[in-house]
C-alpha cells in the first residue's frame, strides 16, 4: 500500500499545500496512471485538431472544450465573420456528435425549434416530426435576432434536457450541448437575452479578431486550401458519445480541497458584498464555476483543482451573470478581473 499525496502551488507562490488521502495500492496507482495518460493523449489530440481550424485562438478553443466537458452550454458573442459558426461545427465533428444548426431570425417560431405534429391521412393520426433541437449539438446562430418568445423556447431544453410539445414531454439526445452565437447588442435587429436565459449558459466567450500572424495564415491558405467549411466537413471524429460521457465523469471526480473551496467561497461572497456588483452569484453559478474549474484542471493534466484553474475560467463563467455597480466605470469582464486581484487567498 502507498499513501497518495496531492500538491499544488497557490497562485504561483512558493508555498506548497499537501493533502493526504486514503492508502492506495500500487496496482491501483499504475491503473490510474495509464488511464491518466490515455485521457491526456485524447484531450491533446482534440485540442490540436480544433486549433488547426480556429487559428490563433487556443485559449478560446480550450474554454469551449472545458465547457463541453463540464456538461454546460456555451454562448459566443462577437461580430460576424470571426469564426463562431465554424468553431461550433468543428467541435461537433471532432467530438463525433450529431450536429444541427438553426439560423435565428425575427420570424422564427418556437415550433420551428421543437417540432410539430402533422396529421397523416394514411394512418389517420397525428405524427410528431422532431425539430432541429433534437440533436446532440445545437447551434443557435445569432440567437439575439429572434424574438424573446422564441429565445425562451430553449429554457426547458437547456436546463432539463427535454422539451414539452402539445402537452407531451420528450427527452433530448444525450449529450445535449447548445452553442449559441450572438452579435453585439448595438447592432440593428437584436433582442438582448434575459438574465434567466443568460444564466443557463455555463460560459460566454468572445473570439475577437485574429492576430497578425494568424490572419496572414488565413489569407495565405484561404486561396489554396478551399473553403473552411469544406475543411471542417472532412474532420475525423476523435471521440464517441460514450467516451465523452466518460470524460465528463472524470471531470466530476477531480478533487477540490477544503482550502480551494474556501477560496471559491471567498470569491462568491465578494460578488455578493455590494462593493463590486449589483447582485451576486447564485448557488447555481457557484456550482458552474467549480465544474468549469475542474474541467480546466483535467485539461491541464491534473486530478485536482488549483486556484489558478478558478482564475483561468472565472471571467468566462460569471461575467455574463453579473452587473457592475454604477460607480465601477468598467464592464463586467474588467470588474471580475479587478475583483479577482483584490480577493486574497485564504
Amino acid at each position: 500500500m502507498a499513501w497518495k499525496y496531492t500538491a499544488y502551488a497557490i497562485h504561483n507562490s512558493a508555498k506548497i499545500y499537501f493533502e493526504k488521502s486514503q492508502p492506495t495500492s500500487f496496482n491501483a496507482i499504475n491503473h490510474q496512471t495509464m488511464t491518466h495518460v490515455n485521457t491526456q493523449s485524447k484531450l491533446k489530440a482534440l485540442l490540436s485538431q480544433l486549433n488547426s481550424v480556429i487559428v490563433g485562438k487556443s485559449e478560446q478553443v480550450q474554454d469551449c472544450v472545458a465547457c463541453l466537458l463540464s456538461g454546460g452550454h456555451l454562448l459566443i458573442e462577437d461580430v460576424p465573420g470571426v469564426g463562431k459558426t465554424t468553431l461550433a461545427h468543428a467541435l461537433a465533428r471532432t467530438f463525433g456528435l450529431q450536429f444541427s444548426r438553426v439560423q435565428f431570425t425575427s420570424d422564427l417560431m418556437p415550433s420551428d425549434l421543437s417540432g410539430v405534429s402533422i396529421y397523416e391521412r394514411a394512418s389517420q393520426s397525428f405524427v410528431f416530426h422532431p425539430g432541429p433541437i433534437f440533436a446532440q449539438v445545437l447551434l443557435a446562430d445569432e440567437i439575439n435576432r429572434a424574438s424573446p418568445k422564441t429565445q425562451s423556447a430553449l429554457l426547458e431544453a437547456m436546463e432539463e434536457k427535454q422539451v414539452t410539445v402539445e402537452g407531451e414531454t420528450r427527452t433530448l439526445p444525450s449529450p445535449f450541448f447548445v452553442i449559441a452565437t450572438q452579435n453585439p447588442h448595438d447592432q440593428l435587429g437584436t433582442y438582448a437575452l434575459p438574465e434567466s436565459q443568460l444564466d443557463r449558459f455555463l460560459m460566454r466567450i468572445s473570439l475577437g479578431y485574429p492576430d497578425r500572424a494568424a490572419e496572414r495564415s488565413l489569407l495565405t491558405n484561404g486561396g489554396t486550401q478551399g473553403d473552411t467549411r469544406t475543411v471542417v466537413d472532412t474532420l475525423p471524429a476523435l471521440l464517441t458519445a460514450t467516451e465523452l460521457a466518460q470524460l465528463q465523469q472524470q471531470v466530476l471526480q477531480i478533487h477540490a480541497s477544503e482550502s480551494l473551496l474556501n477560496y471559491l467561497q471567498d470569491l462568491i461572497a465578494a460578488t455578493r458584498s455590494g462593493s463590486w456588483f449589483v447582485q451576486g452569484l447564485s448557488p447555481r453559478a457557484g456550482i458552474a464555476l467549480l465544474r468549469a474549474s475542474k474541467a480546466q484542471a483535467l485539461l491541464s493534466g491534473r486530478d485536482y483543482v488549483a486556484p489558478d484553474d478558478i482564475r483561468a475560467v472565472m471571467v468566462q463563467t460569471v461575467a455574463h451573470r453579473l452587473h457592475p455597480i454604477s460607480s465601477a466605470g468598467r464592464n463586467a469582464n474588467a470588474q471580475v478581473r479587478a475583483m479577482l486581484d483584490a480577493v486574497a487567498l485564504s
